[in-house]
């Protein structure tokens, strides 16, 4: 499952959640990674506290 957002104004991020296997992991455009978690919405935190939104 790939979940995107559009997470800043500016459109210099872009966050992706992606499952693998049993965890979920948080990605940007900009390069950065989040760890893998087993709750998919805990990734969704990360990837919403990287952008600052």
């Amino acid at each position: 499952m790939l979940i995107q957002s559009d997470a800043a104004p500016s459109g210099t991020h872009r966050t992706m959640v992606t499952d693998k296997g049993s965890f979920a992991a948080a990605h940007c455009s900009c390069g950065w990674k989040g760890p893998a978690r087993r709750a998919r919405d805990r990734a969704r935190r990360d990837a919403e506290a990287h952008t600052g939104s």
